[in-house]
């Protein structure tokens, strides 16, 4: 599978997202996400922004549905979205009623392993019950909440190798990863790199990040796009992770 690069827009102001989308695709980005942030913020309008602002570019709906999965994934699908994250601490039947929203629409179900207690077996469950895509997630709160109390981060990267490893479908790495940590992932097998805190939002703020964004994010994209075809399933050879 061809590296995707997707930006995460966590942010609470339309116009700001709109703003960083534009610039965002300018440098070479694949996937535009409407971050849970902008949709408390905006809701189904937001969406509907996006795909207008937008056609034809992939748009993920961060929902992160934990109920009512059938009619949350059939409204995202009939704002435009085409990818639905639903996670994987939901109830079963509320997975399976967002696949199955997404087989009717013709959208994607990305399942969000945050939480789990154990995120590899969490992964292989949220396969199993038909998700297209993993999402391998540390938490805001739960890296913040570490780290105050002295604690060593969490990292992604961390498990990664072991996800990748444990399902044949696509994944994508999540949760305050660094611009190495990010552009490693096609390394470990994860093919689907998400940009977002603290590489292109404010992770305080939620706001876009200062500096010169279009130039980092494009030098980012070059990288990402480098690596050429990823080999996905079960016993892809992945890196073990170094970080600190």
């Amino acid at each position: 599978m061809t590296p995707i690069v997707q930006i995460s827009l966590d942010l609470t102001q339309l116009d700001e997202a709109l703003a960083t989308a534009t610039l965002a695709r300018r440098a070479g980005v694949d996937w535009l996400e409407a971050g849970t942030p902008l949709i408390l913020a905006e809701g189904l309008h937001g969406v509907r922004a996006l795909r207008q602002a937008f056609p034809g570019v992939p748009i993920v709906a961060d929902l992160k549905t934990m109920d009512g999965g059938y009619l949350e994934a059939e409204m995202m699908a009939k704002a435009g979205a085409t990818h639905v994250v639903v996670m994987a601490r939901a109830h079963e039947e509320t997975i399976k009623c967002v696949v199955k929203a997404g087989r009717d629409y013709g959208i994607s179900v990305m399942g969000d392993n945050l939480g789990c207690l154990d995120m590899v077996d969490g992964a292989r469950q949220l396969e199993e019950l038909g998700c297209d895509i993993i999402i391998h997630h540390i938490g805001y709160d739960e890296r913040r909440g570490i780290a105050a109390a002295g604690r060593r981060m969490p990292r992604p990267l961390d498990q990664l190798a072991a996800v990748v490893g444990a399902v044949k479908v696509p994944v994508q790495a999540v949760g305050g990863l660094t611009l190495e940590q990010a552009v490693r992932c096609p390394e470990f097998g994860a093919p689907l790199v998400v940009l977002g805190a603290p590489l292109t939002i404010d992770a305080d703020a939620f706001k876009t990040a200062d500096g010169d964004l279009e130039s980092s994010l494009r030098l980012i994209c070059e990288k990402i796009h480098g690596y050429g075809d990823i080999p996905l399933g079960r016993g892809v050879r992945a890196t073990t992770t170094t970080s600190k």
